[in-house]
């Protein structure tokens, strides 16, 4: 096996055939030579490791996170929540395959001997743990996933149709000269090192994430959160086919075990109690677990002195530990158990530590992959992409399983190639495969690759800036000769070589698709602080790349596809796609122009990073002229000029003054600035007005102003509008009510807020139907709010299907009043399985009759959430005039939770 070996002769190739060529044995690449080979024809599987182990399937699963199972959940719903998650670049046609194909398939499975958890009934047991719908599917044998597929693969009738190839690694696909189309692939055996062509009708590539992007943190290559040997593959591949790539920009990051590159499965333990929290066990996850925006929320946790930021299931009864256990130390990673009892802790005793993983591609948990259609055909003729290799946004392992499918089944209409294969192709896939034999003393491929991933995670992951992307693009570029010098003298090492290539080109890629975004989107996932706004007038477009004729990485704009779905946050522009070519590098060699004198900092005034200003020039004198008015308190008088500067920076500087000194007029001049074309001078407007507000005269000019800064594109300047408009009382119920139909939900929350300082309860009550649960919830405690509040307009939010929102709900009952038919639906929902509904709904019988509250509030003193029996605990207090009240809080004196204890007792003692 590790017998040095000689570079073969291209005409010594072994040649294979087949209609249908598979390139991956893990989910997609399964399921796509089942379903072929079930249509007739003869199908072909490569794997360059072997197929009964390979794939990230192999690694253990424990569970579906997107089954759209029907009475659980709607395919129109889980498509408008990927769509949201990501932030409206999707094609929506492609979602709702999985969304509509995806309970066939688990029923499929299920046939093949695939374990799903279900209910005493034999219902499918599907869990919520998304902030809205019903998607999670346990699969209590979900490592056996693979053994199952392998065994599908092996029966009688498959055998006959299905050629499995193991190590065999290709590296190119074949392309036919003439038009294009997909023809074969050339490889290598990674055991015996002889080259290998394949002649193919069609070629479905199924290689899996670029997993091995980024450097772990523990510095190790292989300890990745994604499968090691994932290495991007396919993505280089189809790349040099000419196939267009779509998202790259939009990078993979999980959150994972503290030094233990496995996920931390908050899918598996929330369903059973678990949360994520701070050092101080507060929850302070805001947005859906399948955002970027939660990875951005993740990490400003952690890097804020709250962190480290843990799972916690310390809290948990021992039968749910152990539950949590027989899953997450067998089916979704067997070494789990190990590393934890290494370290001494044990899930009783110790909550789990929790960071954030290396960025990664991956179709399958963002976005970033092989444009594909909803037959999952790529842009070249007869090659396909599936699963996490495709860009089909958060698809996962069903999605994996239906565009495998999809694959086989469009291409099984094709039949062998018989032709010749473009020399050339073949040439260049030789020397890519075994020029390493010939420089045997060359740069070791671990060397190789663990300085490019570096140079991965110094330049290229988030949060991202054009320096540093340009920085990152001069290093891939340079790296190429040393990847072309790098030394190999056994086949297991020309794969690790070929591999480090695919690393680079998808290094590239991703830097480059950074660049030409220039905006930030999907949270972490694309956060560029030198355009930190997100762009949806310029930007809600697909950004796809491909390789031009000339060779070079080139990009277009493309329209999102009208959607099938409407989701009111976001209205793709339509209209025809833009060319943007060959993305411009910033300018690094020098740190500013070679012959400037360096130049001071300006502050910024708003401390959040800016984003470029096209119209910023070389620092002004003017801003040393302004700074020395300052100090003789100006008027409006002299700071009017500074305040149209062409200089952005002069007239932030001049925002700030303003802000400083407060002469007569700066309410209204503070408005105009909010409709500046600079973001850094529309920032420190909006910073100022607010910290003004209390100060300016609400006089009607200021008012004018703040109104025409609503139709501003920038949200940050929407909802410092509403603020002052609000605080100032300058508005009224018509015009809050006009901004709930924002797109972003920080304006909508704000208008919210509005309508309740005027108590237009009519239409605080029509924004309970606000697709956004941050809205959803301050309307119902807005509700509770007004001046006159009255239970019945909460009643749509009473039943909500997101738990925050139910919860808060039910809690604003305590101060809406909860008249018996009210109270009767707050006790039913002290038995609802989400802790907050229950916290929620025993708040709410704090302003029932003590008759029908305390009987229903007395057992949930017994709840096994500390934050319920708190709730119920103060409720009490309120009956406390009940002798049964009594009884029941002196019960609750040695409650476990200290908190709990104390208000216990000073219910007790207000009793007595």
């Amino acid at each position: 096996m590790d017998t040095p070996l000689t570079v073969p002769d291209p005409a010594d190739a072994t040649e294979l055939s087949c209609d249908v060529l598979v390139v991956g044995g893990g989910t997609a690449g399964t399921m796509a030579a089942l379903t072929a080979a079930g249509r007739g024809a003869s199908v072909l599987l490569l794997e360059k490791a072997h197929v009964r182990h390979s794939g990230a399937l192999a690694m253990g699963m424990d569970g579906v996170n997107n089954a759209v199972v029907p009475g659980r959940a709607e395919p129109d719903d889980y498509v408008a929540e990927i769509t949201r998650a990501n932030d409206g670049l999707v094609d929506q046609s492609t979602v709702r395959q999985t969304a509509t194909r995806g309970f066939a398939m688990v029923r499929r499975l299920e046939s093949y001997g695939v374990k799903f958890e279900k209910d005493e009934h034999g219902e499918y047991a599907v869990r919520q743990v998304h902030r809205s719908g019903s998607y999670v599917l346990p699969m209590p044998e979900g490592k056996d996933v693979k053994k199952v597929l392998y065994r599908q693969l092996r029966r009688r009738e498959m055998r006959e149709r299905i050629r499995i190839e193991n190590r065999v690694m290709p590296v190119r696909v074949l392309t036919h000269p003439d038009d294009g189309r997909a023809v074969g692939v050339a490889g290598f055996h990674t055991r015996t090192g002889e080259f290998v062509l394949v002649r193919a009708g069609a070629v479905i590539l199924a290689t899996g994430a670029c997993g091995r992007l980024g450097l772990p943190a523990s510095g190790y290559l292989y300890g990745t959160y994604e499968n090691p040997t994932n290495a991007g593959d396919g993505y280089a591949m189809a790349y040099h086919a000419g196939a267009a790539l779509t998202g790259i920009e939009c990078f993979q990051v999980n959150p994972l075990i503290k030094d233990y590159n496995g996920p931390a499965c908050a899918y598996v333990a929330n369903p059973f109690g678990g949360y994520q929290v701070n050092r101080h066990g507060e929850r302070f996850v805001e947005s859906d677990y399948w955002s970027g925006q939660m990875m951005a929320e993740f990490a400003a946790e952690l890097a804020s002195d709250r962190g480290p930021v843990y799972l916690k299931l310390s809290h948990l009864p021992e039968e749910t530990v152990g539950a949590v256990e027989s899953i997450l130390h067998t089916t979704e990673r067997p070494t789990r158990g190990t590393f934890h009892a290494g370290r001494g802790h044990d899930y009783r005793t110790h909550d789990i530590e929790m960071h954030i993983s290396e960025i990664g591609l991956c179709g399958g948990h963002s976005a970033s992959g092989v444009r594909v259609d909803a037959h999952a055909r790529t842009t070249v003729p007869r090659l396909y992409a599936a699963g996490d290799l495709a860009s089909v946004p958060h698809n996962y392992m069903i999605g994996a399983f239906v565009f495998g499918d999809l694959a086989g089944e469009d291409a099984a209409k094709h039949t062998a190639y018989e032709g010749e294969l473009d020399r050339q192709q073949v040439l260049d896939a030789h020397e890519l495969v075994y020029r390493p034999l010939r420089n045997p003393a060359g740069p070791p491929q671990p060397q190789v690759e663990y300085k490019l991933r570096r140079f991965v995670n110094d330049y290229v992951a988030p949060p991202k800036t054009g320096a540093k992307l340009s920085l990152a693009v001069e290093a891939f570029d340079r790296m190429s000769g040393e990847i072309a010098g790098m030394g190999a003298r056994t086949a297991h090492e020309l794969m690790r070589c070929a591999e480090v290539s695919f690393i680079r080109d998808c290094a590239e890629m991703a830097a480059r698709a950074s660049l030409a975004r220039t905006e930030s989107r999907w949270g972490l996932y694309h956060e560029r602080l030198d355009h930190p706004e997100r762009d949806d007038a310029g930007w809600l477009h697909h950004l796809d790349l491909r390789k031009s004729p000339s060779g070079a990485m080139e990009f277009t704009a493309r329209p999102v596809e009208p959607y099938l779905v409407p989701v009111p946050e976001f209205a793709p522009p339509g209209g025809p796609e833009r060319h943007l070519g060959e993305v411009e590098l910033v300018p690094v060699a020098t740190a500013g122009p070679r012959d400037a004198a360096p130049a001071e900092r300006p502050a910024a005034p708003s401390g959040k990073p800016e984003a470029e200003d096209p119209t910023a020039t070389a620092a002004s004198p003017r801003l040393l002229e302004l700074l020395g008015l300052v100090e003789d308190s100006p008027g409006l008088d002299v700071l009017g000029p500074y305040l149209e500067d062409a200089d952005p920076a002069v007239r932030a500087a001049a925002v700030t003054a303003l802000g400083e000194t407060a002469p007569a007029g700066t309410g209204p001049a503070l408005a105009a600035r909010l409709r500046d074309a600079s973001p850094r001078v529309r920032a420190a407007a909006a910073a100022a007005l607010r910290e003004l507000v209390e100060v300016l005269p609400a006089e009607p000019v200021l008012g004018d102003g703040l109104r025409e800064a609503l139709g501003v594109p920038d949200a940050a300047v929407r909802a410092a509008a509403l603020d002052v408009l609000r605080a100032l009382r300058l508005g009224d119920a018509p015009l809050y009510a006009a901004a709930l139909g924002d797109a972003e939900v920080e304006v909508r929350v704000g208008a919210v807020r509005a309508l309740v300082s005027v108590d237009a309860v009519a239409e605080l009550a029509r924004a309970a139907a606000d697709p956004a649960r941050e809205v959803r919830v301050a309307v119902a405690r807005g509700l509770a709010a007004v001046r006159d509040p009255r239970p019945g307009p909460l009643a749509p939010l009473l039943d909500d299907a997101d738990p925050l929102v139910g919860g808060a709900a039910l809690a604003a009952l305590a101060g809406t009043g909860c008249p018996p038919e009210y109270a009767a639906r707050a006790a039913a929902a002290l038995g609802a399985p989400a802790w907050q509904v229950r916290a929620g709904a025993a708040t709410a019988l704090r302003a029932a009759p003590s008759a029908l509250a305390v009987p229903a509030l007395a057992p949930v003193l017994a709840d096994g959430n500390a934050d319920v029996r708190k709730a119920a605990v103060l409720s009490l207090l309120a009956h406390r005039d009940d002798p049964a009240a009594g009884a029941a809080l002196a019960g609750a004196a040695d409650d476990p939770d200290a908190d709990v204890r104390a208000y216990a007792a000073r219910a007790a003692h207000a009793v007595r």
